[in-house]
């Protein structure tokens, strides 16, 4: 095996053989300029956002789609037109992206996090329920990476409780779960144009339903809080709280060209996925991600867990793949890490450290997060001891078979040495990764 890269070696996967996200096509290009052709570059009801609209709702299924400025105002949207609000609590995951939770803290509610599944990396069914109140009125469920979590569990839960499922399907767009796609699942979806996404148009997102009511309340969020309807003169009358979370006709145009190749990009991240799966049978200790038989996957992120117990080692889980992460970096490979510590362990959700110092907890009654890691075990281990395999600029979605064949030859590179990383690579503690094993938040 020829010699690691990060000791002098040649890397085995040259910089040109990466492709890079987004990929823009002549469609692309084609709908921007009908935009710039058009001379109408914004308005809720403007040419381009109603056709991603409609053409959006049309590949989902559903009756409303709403087109807006990001996959956080959709989430925020879903919340405000589900009515939640002051001292309400929301479940949500522990492994996500911030804004599945503070999507109810825009509204005054709180975020309660439950912990995930080991396999799945989903937030666990079983506590869900543990976490319940009174105060309790929705679950935002979220698709991490891209695989659908697990909704008949999840809806069975809401029913006994009668609680609202909101869909983060950031990550997930076009995923299914048992032949329906997420987002169309619960009552209300969100989704996110953020150019990492398999669906991207820059920035933007997408609020879905199929609740005429959610739908309005959405639009009023949207639009200052007004009711304003296509062909009616706008009255400026505002009749509840809301923002400008109005998508522009160029974001829309982008929107509707990665549309009609969403289902591409996913077939390819399906079939790179499969091809790294299978290099990474042969090696101990290596766990590729997990997909149930009855969904399908996006593969926004590949993430791949170590197992030094596996392996025959006795190390700490983070040096392990801080060391295995800079040596396949040396090689050419874009791994990376995303998310390092549990999400309600960040400062903002402490009532002393948190905005407007202790809002929205400073509501009579309203339950504390006081931040315990023995809640959130599995969340801590995933972290610990896990790694992206493909960057958010070349994402494993967007590489040619080759390209991720290379990969693999790289990570069993690694491993076929892995004596020799473990003793010669170093991890320089002042561009440390996290914060060595995770306990708390400091």
């Amino acid at each position: 095996m020829a010699r690691l890269a990060i000791n002098g070696g040649i890397p085995t996967v040259p910089k040109e053989k990466l492709t890079p996200w987004p990929i823009l096509s002549e469609r692309d290009r084609e709908y921007v300029n009908q935009v710039l052709n058009s001379g109408i570059l914004a308005g809720a009801f403007a040419p381009q956002v109603k056709a991603l609209q409609e053409e959006f709702a049309e590949y989902l299924g559903v009756r409303y789609c709403i087109a807006v400025n990001s996959g956080t105002a959709a989430l925020h949207m879903a919340v405000a037109a589900a009515g939640i609000g002051p001292g309400d609590e929301v479940i949500t995951s522990a492994f996500s992206f911030l804004a599945s939770a503070t999507a109810a803290m825009h509204q005054g509610a709180i975020p309660v996090f439950v912990d995930i599944d080991a396999k799945t990396y989903n937030m666990d069914p079983r506590k869900v329920e543990e976490k319940v109140s009174d105060r309790t009125k929705a679950i935002i469920v979220v698709h991490i990476h891209g695989l659908p979590a697990d909704m008949d569990e999840i809806r069975a839960i809401a029913r006994r409780h009668k609680l609202l499922i909101i869909e983060d399907a950031a990550q997930a767009a076009g995923a299914t779960y048992k032949g329906e796609k997420v987002g169309t699942i619960g009552d209300i979806g969100a989704f996110s144009l953020n150019q990492t996404k398999n669906f991207q148009a820059g920035e933007g997102g997408l609020f879905v339903t199929d609740n005429k009511e959610f739908w309005l309340r959405a639009d009023m969020v949207r639009m200052f809080g007004e009711q304003v309807r296509e062909n009616e003169r706008r009255s400026y009358v505002a009749h509840t709280l809301g923002w400008n979370y109005r998508m522009p006709e160029l974001t829309a145009a982008v929107a509707r060209a990665q549309l009609t190749r969403l289902e591409e990009v996913n077939e390819n991240g399906r079939r790179n996925a499969n091809i790294l799966n299978k290099s990474l049978e042969k090696i101990e200790g290596i766990e590729p991600p997990f997909c149930p038989q009855d969904r399908t996957h996006t593969y926004h992120k590949y993430r791949v867990r170590l197992s030094p117990e596996r392996m025959g080692l006795k190390i700490k889980h983070t040096l392990l793949r801080d060391k295995v992460l800079l040596a396949l970096q040396a090689e050419g490979v874009p791994a990376v890490l995303w998310q390092t510590f549990p999400l309600p362990a960040n400062p903002l959700f402490q009532k002393k450290q948190g905005f407007g110092k202790g809002f929205p907890w400073s509501f009579p009654g309203a339950r504390m997060i006081n931040y315990d890691p023995s809640e959130y075990p599995e969340t801590i281990k995933l972290l610990n001891a896990s790694i992206v395999i493909g960057s958010e600029r070349y994402p494993i979605f967007a590489q040619s078979q080759d390209t991720v064949e290379l990969w693999g030859q790289a990570i069993e590179k690694v491993f076929l040495n892995l004596d020799e990383v473990l003793e010669t690579v170093e991890v320089p503690e002042e561009e440390a990764f996290a914060l060595g094993e995770i306990t708390s938040l400091r």
